[in-house]
């Protein structure tokens, strides 16, 4: 390692080859090495977004002409569903991983297995423990939960800790259940199948996992044929996006070989993935958050609520981007300023007054010419996570954005104050309109805040070091689209971050 005159950490000869090698940007690795030293961009919460107040609330008066709306484009084939699947399940069984271990866990080891025989893989269970000839009953009586931990979690089992978290059985119907990878394709048909019955479904998923998820998909696909044409895609997070990490002394960290050591860039890597998906349309929700097949006609309802909207309000860019490409007049410069004020929440700099008219209308057509999205929100009820905030910019400019608490300086008491204040929270309930008004797809990396790094403190080996992840999908790395942020219902989300979630009514089949 070398170090500058200003004590700034420097790549060396071996280092440069290595990551060309890996096929990286060296300059954005010198980027990521910056960061890891000054820290990434802090937000200014100006207030929490509200209902009337940056969130608006679906008129249901409106929401038939909405889905009409809607429905027109899906029948044309515009739209799509990009599913983040790479999430490990280890999380997951956090809690029966530790009691395993002989640490805590106790309580919610009692509440599962008080409740195991309505988890989707209970007779996965008994089946793998009676082929090793073992009574699930005896070992319950005996209170020999680790034995059965064991087989449900380790790889001599059914191995549930070491698999994608889309490969875990989540709803069971009968005799049969179905994994999240299973019931998002389903629940797809029910928005983004055209007028031929095609359903375009993208995945993103760990490269170590490729095999076992297709084989598991083309299985489903054999089953659900006649449901609908499904075609789906996958992609893997690239190696290309991966991140360096360094001690607490400023030191890089570097594997037994002498080489920078990485770590995955966390979900925003995958900005890469949807920029080159060729979508138009395209609805973003994460592999845990899906709903027993009860809940998707509800669900759908929202959904296509939802792109109603996002394509009534891309009309209204077109239109307006349309009038400014054909001429300027004061009137109509005030008409677009008080449009993207109201319904693309962007309160523009002070500055603006201040400039010519063909200034204001190149300021403007910026302003305008971004891509677009509408995002579902639902009332805070705790669940771990961001919610959309009010963000004010160093020269006055206000927008609304989706904040993680990572982004935000939580020792200034009024920022932290605003923070939890906030009323609503972010299911990643998202659609977005990719292209632009001539049908070219916009190139999604220069509408991202470069500066949005998240840098954490992490443990490795049992010592601390600072890690970093590139800015968040559906924060920094969205943090120049225009954005409307709308109220959804509560019951169209629930996310399955730890293995009880799954004991909620709604994974839970009614009858």
């Amino acid at each position: 390692m070398k170090i500058d005159r200003k004590g700034k950490v420097m790549l060396t000869d071996r280092d440069i080859r290595f990551l060309k090698q890996r096929g990286m940007d060296i300059e954005d690795v010198r980027f990521q090495i910056k960061i890891l030293r000054e820290g990434g961009r802090i937000l200014n919460l100006k207030r929490p977004c509200a209902l009337g107040d940056g969130i608006q609330r679906i008129d249901e008066s409106r929401i038939d002409t909405l889905i009409s709306r809607y429905e027109d484009a899906v029948c044309r084939g515009r739209c799509m569903k990009f599913v983040p699947a790479s999430g490990a399940a280890t999380r997951m069984f956090k809690s029966l991983m530790a009691y395993l271990k002989g640490e805590d866990g106790r309580e919610e080891v009692e509440d599962f297995f008080k409740n195991i025989e309505k988890f989707a893989f209970y007779d996965d269970l008994l089946k793998v423990l009676e082929r090793n000839s073992l009574d699930f009953r005896s070992l319950i009586q005996k209170r020999d939960y680790k034995t059965v931990l064991k087989f449900l979690l380790k790889e001599k089992g059914l191995g549930l800790s070491h698999l994608p978290k889309g490969l875990i059985k989540f709803h069971r119907y009968g005799n049969t259940a179905r994994t999240p990878f299973e019931e998002h394709l389903l629940e797809a048909a029910y928005y983004v199948m055209d007028r031929d019955g095609n359903v375009q479904v993208h995945f993103t998923i760990l490269k170590e996992h490729e095999g076992r998820i297709k084989r598991h998909i083309e299985e489903a696909l054999k089953r659900f044929g006649e449901k609908a044409k499904f075609h789906v895609t996958f992609s893997f997070q690239a190696p290309s996006t991966d991140t360096v990490s360094m001690d607490l002394q400023g030191n890089l960290l570097r594997d037994e070989e002498g080489n920078l050591a990485f770590r995955p860039g966390g979900h925003g890597a995958l900005l890469e993935n949807l920029n080159s998906i060729g979508g138009d349309i395209v609805f973003i929700k994460n592999i845990d958050n899906v709903l027993s097949e009860d809940g998707w006609p509800h669900v759908a309802r929202y959904k296509k609520t939802l792109g109603g909207i996002l394509l009534e309000v891309q009309e209204e860019i077109h239109s307006y981007i349309s009038k400014l490409n054909r001429g300027i007049s004061g009137e109509l410069l005030d008409q677009v300023t008080d449009f993207i004020k109201k319904r693309l929440n962007v309160i523009p700099a002070s500055k603006i007054d201040e400039l010519s008219l063909e200034k204001k209308r190149e300021y403007l057509l910026n302003i305008l010419n971004r891509p677009l999205r509408v995002c579902g929100m639902v009332k805070n009820v705790g669940e771990p996570g961001g919610g959309p905030f009010w963000i004010e910019e160093d020269d006055g400019s206000m927008s609304v954005q989706i904040v993680e608490s990572a982004q935000i300086n939580m020792e200034m008491p009024e920022q932290k104050r605003i923070w939890e204040s906030s009323t609503h929270f972010n299911p990643v309930d998202i659609v977005c309109a990719l292209r632009d008004m001539d049908g070219r797809s916009y190139d999604l990396r220069k509408f991202c805040d470069r500066y949005a790094w998240f840098v954490t403190i992490k443990s490795k080996d049992g010592v601390d070091i600072k890690a970093i992840e590139r800015p968040g999908l559906w924060n920094g790395s969205m943090a120049y689209w225009n954005s409307v942020f709308v109220e959804v219902p509560s019951d169209t989300f629930s996310p399955v971050k730890k293995v009880l979630d799954l004991l909620r009514p709604l994974h839970q089949k009614k009858g």
